[in-house]
């Protein structure tokens, strides 16, 4: 017997931009909605870059990383390659996210 996976619900800004635009109340369109979801990524972009740590109190936050030059190894070939040095963002969720969950 197969087993059958689960089909796990994945959401993206369209699915954000409706839930915030049914919170919002009957009288806000989607696209005040969407401007609302744009502004606040918007605003976490600038933040992070001004910053490099946009703390959310309840939901967590968000910092650059940085990650050092490396050494790595193709799977296939065997093969060294330099992998150079990179910055990068995490998310570590806060004690409301996580208790939510």
């Amino acid at each position: 017997m197969k087993e059958e996976k689960k089909k796990e619900k994945r959401w993206n800004r369209v699915d954000l931009v409706e839930h915030v635009q049914k919170e919002m109340g009957k009288e806000t369109t989607k696209a005040l909605a969407e401007s609302a979801v744009g502004a606040v990524l918007d605003g976490l972009k600038v933040g992070i870059r001004k910053a490099s740590t946009v703390q959310l109190i309840g939901f967590g936050t968000f910092r650059v990383v940085h990650r050092k030059a490396r050494v790595g190894v193709n799977p296939k070939t065997g093969e060294r390659l330099k992998i150079k040095a990179s910055k990068s963002v995490r998310f570590a969720p806060g004690k409301g996210l996580k208790e939510s969950l």
